[in-house]
């Protein structure tokens, strides 16, 4: 085989490989010229992978029957027979599968049951392809995303009424415009965040996780990230219209999602800080459930911040609209509670009052006695898929002093993305010692290193909000660790070690997901998504055209995604694909072509809903 030496360090390379990586740069080039952005224009910065050599002209043709190390002869042809995916209707257009706002009212009211994940049945899946709106463009590069949502890719103004003097959200022109207010801070989050930070240590990395329950528009988590800190924020999809939607569209984490009878989808003790503004959550009820929620995925030494009703209800009782008496046993209630849970009040000021879990069980003298505490078993505390949340305290991890922290002490961001995560280095992932955990690190940037020579875009701001289903450790999201962007981690429920606790425990954010169902986010809310193993995993377990039409709704037109996975099993993806109105490459892994794993980088087509669209879905 011919071979060029690569004057710059010596190295030889295959003329093969020159030709992959070069055809994939044009690959890119050619779509992402294309690309509309926040004006419908040409996005400049799709220029970048044309740099260092990629020469245009040359455009491979791959064939993996002579290379690959996968036995493709052996695949059946009638199951590679490609099938075409028409688009849905236009009235599937912010389609949540597992949401659905028709389905939610056969459910009881009570608890918000009815606002919890309800799947469609198998009869009742879609197999189309969601469509954009009419109008639909790239979202802003952030941070001017934070501030400006174009209108067309979320055209509902019922927020700019009902919170128009909150400061929520504005419609001006052809954007909406977000300036930072809430219903609890209408001068500002950061002026609220400055008040905060004078009570919780925000700005030396000690916190860095925080969890935001009903959300609104995540302005709270948007103005925390130039601080450092990563929010995962969470709202019903409700009356609020577009509310999580908004969110992603200006940039910031942020999941379909309600306390309501079932356990949240986050591992226990993941959160440095957990945030309620308003957020209507009836914290005193149902003996404190709610309550315990918090506290399960709440870190010790982690805060609580409660703002609004019934905080300082004597001077609002009437602007509030609520008696007296009701707000002060309301208020009775959580202070009672959150005692029991062995949180200490650090701060009540104005609307605001702000608790901190202590560090460990020996700060909480006589709580064993007290008859009012029923604790939960503590084996199987991240066993939360669909399990109903339990009146009870999730116990502490034991410690050996009286200042340990239980479950372990972690560093500032960001010392603690590469530092050995605590329950690595206490034995509690089977499995994964600091030996492979450091053998991962390193593996997950040789394969970054790997992907961003074959998408220069990938660190240049143009994808910013990334997910990767099959996160593992958290490697891909660390090697990528950026203020540019972020990443939900996703941990699936089959997967074989419960890893999301080391994640979160590295600084970064993630949530528990099976893929045989739909994810909780509105459509075209993810630029980039990185699936390895997917497939692999999920074989024999969910159909892989659900699993990729869901894939196709969460991504936005122009979004990329980058598959890792045996070769026999990417050749059927990539038939999958051809009827999906993406385009495709097939990659060798960075070792070789001998190498049985490839990799396969699809983009997705622009396009918008048609009203001759010939779908009967």
């Amino acid at each position: 085989m011919a071979t060029q030496k690569n004057s710059a360090d010596g190295r030889t390379r295959s003329s093969v490989q020159i030709f992959i990586v070069a055809g994939l740069c044009c690959f890119f080039y050619i779509l992402g010229v294309w690309q509309r952005s926040g004006f419908g224009k040409g996005d400049s910065i799709a220029f970048e992978i044309t740099k260092n050599g990629a020469d245009c002209n040359i455009v491979p043709s791959l064939s993996f029957d002579t290379h690959h190390g996968g036995d493709a002869g052996s695949i059946d042809g009638s199951e590679l027979k490609t099938m075409v995916f028409e688009p849905c209707k236009a009235k599937y257009t912010d389609y949540t599968p597992c949401q659905d706002q028709r389905r939610a009212m056969t459910f009881p009211r009570e608890n918000m049951i009815y606002r919890e994940r309800h799947c469609p049945p198998e009869e009742e899946k879609l197999h189309c392809l969601i469509p954009a709106p009419k109008g639909y463009v790239t979202p802003f590069p952030w941070p001017k995303s934070r501030d400006y949502v174009p209108y067309a890719n979320a055209p509902y103004k019922s927020l700019t009424v009902e919170k128009a003097i909150q400061n929520w959200i504005q419609y001006e022109g052809n954007v909406f415009r977000f300036p930072g207010g809430g219903t609890q801070f209408p001068q500002g989050a950061d002026k609220y965040i400055d008040q905060l930070a004078s009570v919780i240590p925000i700005r030396n990395g000690t916190v860095r996780t925080a969890l935001d329950t009903g959300c609104g528009v995540a302005s709270w988590g948007a103005y925390l990230l130039s601080r450092n800190v990563i929010a995962m924020s969470f709202a019903p999809r409700d009356s609020h219209e577009a509310q999580v939607q908004f969110s992603l569209e200006r940039g910031v984490p942020a999941v379909i999602g309600v306390l309501g009878t079932i356990k949240l989808p986050y591992p226990s003790r993941a959160f440095d800080m957990a945030h309620c503004s308003r957020c209507l959550i009836p914290w005193g009820a149902n003996d404190g459930t709610y309550l315990m929620e918090v506290d399960r995925v709440l870190r010790p030494g982690g805060y609580w911040v409660l703002s609004g009703p019934p905080i300082n209800w004597k001077n609002n009782y009437k602007s509030w609209q609520r008696s007296k008496e009701d707000l002060q046993e309301e208020q009775r209630k959580i202070e009672e509670i959150a005692k029991l849970l062995c949180w200490e009040k650090k701060s009540e000021k104005g609307e605001t009052a702000i608790w901190r879990k202590r560090v460990n069980a020996d700060s909480c003298p006589g709580r064993q006695d007290d008859s009012r505490a029923t604790f939960c078993k503590s084996s199987g505390v991240d066993d939360i898929w669909y399990k109903k949340m339990e009146g009870c305290i999730t116990p502490y991890p034991d410690v050996n002093s009286p200042d340990e922290v239980a479950g372990g002490e972690l560093k500032p961001f960001p010392k603690r993305l590469y530092a050995v995560p605590p329950r690595i280095a206490s034995g509690s992932v089977p499995g994964v010692s600091t030996e492979t955990y450091e053998e991962d690190n390193q593996k997950w940037r040789k394969h970054v290193n790997a992907y961003k020579k074959i998408n220069r875009l990938l660190d240049t701001g143009r994808y910013r909000n990334i997910m990767d289903m099959n996160a593992g450790l958290g490697g891909f999201s660390a090697a990528l660790e950026s203020p540019k962007l972020w990443v939900m981690n996703v941990v699936p429920t089959i997967a074989e070690k419960n890893t999301l606790g080391v994640v979160y425990e590295r600084g970064l954010i993630g949530i528990y997901h099976d893929w045989c169902e739909a994810f909780s986010t509105y459509p075209r809310t993810y630029d980039l998504i990185h699936a390895h193993g997917v497939f692999s995993l999920y074989k024999d377990k969910c159909n892989a055209e659900d699993i990729l039409l869901e894939m196709d709704r969460i991504l936005r037109p122009e979004g990329a995604v980058i598959f890792r996975d045996e070769v026999d099993v990417l050749i059927k993806v990539k038939k999958l694909i051809g009827g999906m109105r993406w385009d495709t490459k097939m990659v060798d892994h960075e070792d070789g072509p001998l190498v049985p794993e490839k990799i396969l980088v699809a983009v997705k087509q622009y396009w918008v809903v048609d009203g001759n669209s010939t779908s009967t879905q």
